[in-house]
């Protein structure tokens, strides 16, 4: 696997502690801040994975603000706000970036992609707005779109190489069919000199190879294979022995609901 040092855009991200006000507020009360270790990113595709509730999307976002973008998402051009909700994490953040500046860029948001959709729709609307936004997403409007559609619709038309690519939770309205598809257009841009960092819940998307996944617990961050990773091991386990984990999942639900009295 070709590894694109020379064009790697984001190398380490450290913790600025001796700022830190307190761990018993919000976002430095939560594991990945509090137990926070030095990360080094691959070059190419850095995962970063976990349970509800442990951090990702909080770090990413303050990742993604630190480098300029809007805290819901978009390139490091898109400025708008819907509602002004994310944390002061990226103030904390010490982002080494590589040599090289990329040409590209995009945070991607599942939870916040309509925003983005709507934003693009009001700057096209202007008429004097210049040459239309949509026409870097395919052309056709994103709310004209399933969720499915318009994240690949960005994914194809509007990433492209030579880019620094940061994705939450991308699979959140894509099949497995579709997922795949991604891998193999993670795969071209990487080709191109892309890098990304992707927050992900799918392990088919943490397949892709070479890449370092970077698990967050309550312990803290450490990295994994694959393989180690609870989500690997539950769905491997689910689907090779389905019938037993059904049954204990049932009768388990059973003893909470008191069905079995």
């Amino acid at each position: 696997m070709k590894l694109n040092h020379d064009t790697q855009y984001i190398k380490s991200l450290d913790l600025k502690r001796d700022l830190i006000p307190s761990y018993t507020t919000f976002p430095f009360n939560l594991p990945v801040i509090k137990k926070f270790e030095k990360v080094a990113f691959h070059p190419n595709v850095t995962y970063i994975i976990g349970e509800n509730g442990m951090g990702k999307s909080t770090l990413l976002e303050g990742i993604a603000v630190a480098l300029g973008f809007n805290p819901e998402g978009g390139t490091l051009n898109f400025n708008f706000s819907s509602y002004d909700s994310h944390s002061v994490l990226d103030r904390y953040l010490r982002v080494a970036r590589g040599f090289y500046r990329p040409e590209n860029s995009f945070f991607f948001r599942a939870e916040t992609f309509y925003n983005v959709a709507t934003y693009i729709e009001e700057v096209d609307s202007d008429p004097l707005g210049g040459a239309a936004v949509i026409d870097g997403f395919g052309g056709r409007s994103l709310h004209e779109q399933s969720h499915g559609e318009a994240f690949f619709a960005a994914f194809i038309n509007r990433f492209q190489g030579n880019g620094i690519y940061i994705l939450d939770e991308p699979e959140a309205a894509l099949s497995p069919l579709r997922q795949m598809s991604m891998l193999t257009r993670i795969h071209d841009l990487v080709n191109q000199g892309a890098q990304f960092i992707i927050s992900t819940h799918a392990p088919i998307l943490m397949t892709y190879p070479d890449a370092k996944i970077i698990e967050l617990t309550a312990d803290g961050l450490a990295e994994r294979t694959l393989e180690q990773t609870g989500h690997y091991t539950i769905m491997k386990q689910f689907f090779e022995n389905k019938e037993r984990m059904l049954n204990h999942l049932f009768e388990s639900d059973g003893e909470k609901d008191g069905s079995d009295q």
